[in-house]
């Protein structure tokens, strides 16, 4: 079996954006037939307890309208390790202004390898913008994606 190449998506709490983008990236992957598959984690040691669920109603209302079943809906969020930069080919963390200060200092090792978006979280843009914005940034993604024989380069 071919060894998949791994991207993790970063928000604050891995409960609306980086959930989404990961939901969104394997569907797109698997149907394309792409050697990758996407996780996500929380940059923050713990999500916010305004949280309801394991994922966010928003994100799971964007993807099942996509006809985009979630594989992990029911799981809880999780919170980023050291170990899940090592696991990871590519890191993206959804909000540079956001993620930058809170990646570096709990991860200075790894922190040089994260790729920066610039996806608001829900108090500052609506799911409609943020999550579209998502959606192009996914897409952009997977088509600059290089294959699993070949080394990412910057």
């Amino acid at each position: 079996m071919m060894s998949l190449s791994k991207v993790l998506f970063l928000c604050t709490g891995n409960y609306y954006r980086s959930r989404y983008a990961e939901e969104l990236f394997n569907h797109i992957a698997e149907a394309e037939g792409l050697g990758w598959r996407a996780f996500s984690r929380g940059a923050a040691e713990r999500g916010s307890p305004n949280n309801i669920g394991p994922m966010s109603i928003l994100a799971l209302d964007r993807l099942q309208a996509k006809g985009i079943h979630p594989e992990g809906a029911a799981r809880n969020p999780q919170p980023c390790s050291l170990a899940d930069f090592g696991a990871a080919r590519l890191v993206i963390a959804l909000k540079e202004a956001e993620h930058r200060a809170l990646i570096e200092h709990r991860f200075p090792t790894a922190a040089a390898r994260v790729t920066y978006w610039h996806v608001d979280d829900v108090e500052f843009a609506p799911p409609s913008v943020a999550l579209a914005m998502i959606d192009k940034h996914v897409r952009d993604l997977i088509a600059a994606l290089p294959s699993v024989d070949h080394p990412v380069t910057r």
